[in-house]
């Protein structure tokens, strides 16, 4: 008996999973490999002048200089774009050019940005900074306050930035609030979406305009390689692409290489992480050591309802805080055997950082704690371990 279909003629859009495998990828390699090739080249040629003039006058699909594209990184793009569900993406050699590259390109002298005061230190300090050597204005203001948000917006502004979640509280901004806030305005919206990923969130299936990713992170996934990209619109991303091949941010190909290979697992790893984390998070606010838990698939989190509206899954990160003082902190760092002591996030190893002494050791105390940067907060970046392993480390340093 054959089974009739109600969808027939049309294609099945496949899951994100088999998406991260196969999407951006022709099916047929040079040398029939099964992995893109590395076109490790700076210089490409041409057949002949109407090989030129393909290129040149008709807009033909062809590659000149490394710094102008290639096709590694190519294949990295339409793979990124389709899994994050967007137009057309560019990619950098971090998070961070991805981010004052797209920044520089959105505005001019005279113009004014608002941002989230719990955006990344760096692009914080770019914002606050820099920008005003270009005569570019810069308001902060205060994360999930969307009354506030809403007066900041002057008549010159450009665009509002913010990450979700955010570093390291993992906040979670509620998209649909930001999109009418920014149509009232007509005023573009730019989200950092890399402690998300395009698993758990996509925020321009929410109205949003521009996507950022350290690629560094949960997309490569393997503690390997510096990358960044950006995500969008056909005609905002040709814009911030004009002004890359400028900057010369380039990302070499043997590093998107890598990307891929990362993106090919990268829907496995990130629900691991999402199981795992929401585990080692239920264990944290169990135990008695523990003064308060951040993560946002917890009912505890302030931003709970609004995770579970809009995302599928917490993430692989959690942060905590303990009771104690900076001297228990300290020991309970000194006495983790599974869980490195490191900075980043994304990886398939577990990394634990104590912001207050390496992100904000420059900082003083009074400093740091206004940013809510206490000598007990930690954050976890989950790998992909098994649970009771981590959780097994923890114990022990917090027996400790």
């Amino acid at each position: 008996m054959v089974r009739k279909s109600g969808n027939r003629g049309k294609e099945k859009k496949q899951s994100i999973f088999t998406r991260s495998v196969h999407a951006g990828e022709p099916r047929r390699k040079y040398a029939d490999s099964i992995t893109t090739p590395i076109i490790q080249t700076s210089t490409f040629t041409f057949a002949d002048s109407k090989h030129i003039e393909d290129y040149t006058k008709k807009g033909k699909e062809h590659f000149e200089y490394g710094r102008y594209g290639n096709p590694t990184a190519q294949i990295a793009e339409r793979k990124l774009a389709d899994l994050e569900n967007a137009e057309d993406c560019v990619v950098f050699t971090s998070g961070m050019s991805a981010i004052t590259t797209t920044i520089l390109t959105l505005v001019h002298s005279g113009d004014h940005i608002v941002i989230t005061d719990d955006s990344y230190k760096k692009t914080l300090e770019f914002c606050r900074s820099y920008l005003k050597q270009f005569g570019v204005g810069c308001t902060i203001v205060p994360f999930g306050q969307y009354d506030v948000l809403d007066k900041a917006i002057q008549k010159n502004t450009r665009f509002i930035f913010s990450e979700s979640p955010t570093n390291p509280y993992l906040n979670i901004f509620d998209l649909n609030k930001l999109k009418k806030i920014a149509k009232k305005h007509n005023v573009l919206t730019v989200i950092d979406s890399t402690f998300a990923t395009p698993l758990n969130q996509r925020p321009l299936e929410f109205g949003i305009d521009l996507v950022l990713h350290s690629c560094t992170k949960y997309l490569a996934g393997h503690n390997d390689i510096l990358a960044g990209a950006v995500l969008g619109r056909t005609e905002l991303i040709e814009k911030i692409r004009n002004l890359h091949k400028s900057m010369g941010g380039l990302i070499d190909p043997h590093c998107c290489y890598l990307l891929l290979r990362g993106l090919k697992t990268f829907s496995l790893r990130v629900k691991q992480q999402n199981e795992t984390s929401l585990q080692v998070a239920e264990y944290l606010e169990a135990h008695p050591r523990i003064k308060k838990v951040y993560y946002p698939f917890l009912k505890s989190h302030p931003h709970y309802d609004v995770a579970k509206e809009q995302m599928t899954g917490g993430g692989g990160v959690v942060t905590f805080d303990i009771k104690g003082t900076i001297k228990d902190a300290k020991h309970l760092l000194d006495n983790l055997k599974l869980c490195y002591i490191g900075p980043s996030l994304g990886g398939c190893e577990t990394l634990i950082t104590h912001p207050a002494l390496v992100s904000y050791y420059d900082y003083s105390r009074k400093d740091r704690y206004e940013l809510g940067i206490t000598d007990t907060l930690f954050r976890l970046a989950v790998g992909i371990e098994d649970a009771d392993d981590i959780i097994h480390d923890l114990e022990r340093g917090l027996k400790k």
